[in-house]
């Protein structure tokens, strides 16, 4: 059985034109040091992140704690929505969701994205099989990434993710064999 955390980052102020290098806020560093009290005690074996900042600023405190370095993977990166005009930013999403190989012009269908994001957990899940393993996230591709295992996990549950949150996954092989939600704020993304 091999345990994956999905950990979606903490809150970060979005910056137009700053999607790699945008950190997370002061409540984002106190959701951060809560997380390493929330897992700190797993036997955690293996990191790996999106390499954009706020990903990689969630899970460092407790990748830290634990004397393990943080793989960064470009193909972990959030889906980019894309060029969307006349709809506002919830609707372009429910699109991408309900029209799975649908893209907006400079956009990622959402099977796209989720086979990029699958490729990767496939190669750290034969090289890790049977670890811990934390992967420093984003809502959109955290859903799709779920979403391959369980299509239940669409638009809907995007909606309801917060910053931050964290979904216990166990597995055998590629086959999910239950789900836990760890974390969740109060308020979930507005945006």
């Amino acid at each position: 059985m091999t345990t994956l955390y999905f950990v979606r980052h903490c809150e970060s102020p979005y910056i137009e034109g700053q999607e790699r290098s945008r950190g997370i806020s002061a409540v984002g560093e106190q959701d951060a040091m809560k997380i390493v009290e929330l897992l700190g005690h797993m036997p955690i074996g293996v990191f790996a992140s999106s390499p954009y900042a706020r990903a990689i600023q969630t899970i460092q405190p407790l990748a830290d704690m634990m004397n393990l370095s943080v793989q960064f993977h470009e193909d972990l990166r959030e889906r980019q929505i894309g060029v969307f005009e006349g709809m506002s930013f919830h609707e372009a999403k429910r699109k991408v969701y309900e029209e799975f190989t649908f893209s907006f012009p400079d956009g990622e269908s959402s099977l796209g994205a989720q086979q990029r994001a699958v490729t990767v957990l496939q190669q750290l899940i034969n090289e890790y099989d049977g670890h811990h393993i934390v992967l420093g996230t984003h809502g959109d591709i955290m859903t799709l990434m779920m979403n391959y295992f369980d299509p239940a996990y669409g638009f809907e549950f995007w909606g309801s993710t917060t910053m931050p949150d964290i979904y216990k996954l166990e597995l055998e092989g590629m086959r999910m064999r239950g789900v836990t939600r760890l974390w969740q704020n109060n308020v979930p993304d507005a945006r």
